[in-house]
């Protein structure tokens, strides 16, 4: 049987069609694994001013927009800058008493301040930092189980992220989740309970004098499945 020429052409045409969009298919398919690590910094504040201390203290944390396999990379550990905001109060960042909360997994975690030649012994107490007035702290901290002991260094370095994302899907417990989250139907939440002492300078004033000693403060973050179009060049929210 002879073709016409309209007949290859239709040929033509589908063959055509199918190679675009096979192509479209594998370059969503390439891009369609980013997700955002979100702070919420709102949150933060709102407690802030409702324990009287907002315009002593303030509290950011770094964010990101990752693939799925950066994460694990990014996530390993969070940074956090606490500002010391007063004239003459200390603040101290009691990193013992702080913890991670895991809100799928409803766990609390130990948190470790981290530091370039972390040796220690791990179940050594954790020594306050001090902020001195009108100072700032930056600091990475990570959870202690993550934390793997390198035997050439001697150094404590985390091995695992604190959220395993991809994780997820192998653990029988958490596959509907994994599969909500990767639809976008769901974020996956955690916080920091951070807990801080603040007390008077000046020799003579009991501690907390003015304002509470003790603040626990939640910080609460979120990662989210981000929609392929996230990616595109120019998509506004990028």
């Amino acid at each position: 049987m002879v073709l016409g020429s309209s007949d290859q052409n239709l040929i033509i045409l589908t063959v055509y069609i199918l190679g675009i969009y096979y192509t479209v298919n594998r370059m969503i398919e390439s891009i369609d694994d980013m997700v955002m690590l979100n702070f919420q910094k709102s949150a933060v504040d709102e407690q802030l001013k409702e324990q009287n201390i907002e315009n002593k203290v303030g509290i950011s944390c770094g964010t990101g927009t990752y693939s799925l396999d950066e994460l694990k990379d990014n996530l390993k550990e969070v940074s956090i800058t606490i500002d010391n905001k007063s004239e003459s109060l200390a603040v101290y960042v009691d990193w013992d008493n702080s913890s991670w909360v895991v809100e799928h997994t409803k766990k609390s975690r130990r948190v470790i301040r981290k530091s370039p030649d972390l040796s220690r012994d791990l179940a050594i107490p954790q020594v306050p930092t001090i902020i001195a007035p009108k100072k700032t702290i930056c600091e990475n901290v990570t959870a202690e189980d993550v934390l793997k002991r390198d035997k050439d260094t001697g150094t404590y370095q985390p091995g695992e992220p604190l959220i395993d994302i991809v994780g997820m899907k192998n653990n029988k417990s958490l596959k509907g989740l994994y599969k909500d989250f990767m639809d976008g139907k769901k974020k996956v939440e955690f916080s920091f309970q951070l807990v801080l002492r603040i007390s008077e300078l000046r020799v003579g004033l009991a501690p907390g004098l003015n304002v509470p000693p003790i603040s626990i403060i939640n910080c609460p973050f979120t990662i989210e499945k981000l929609h392929w179009t996230y990616a595109l060049p120019w998509n506004k929210k990028k």
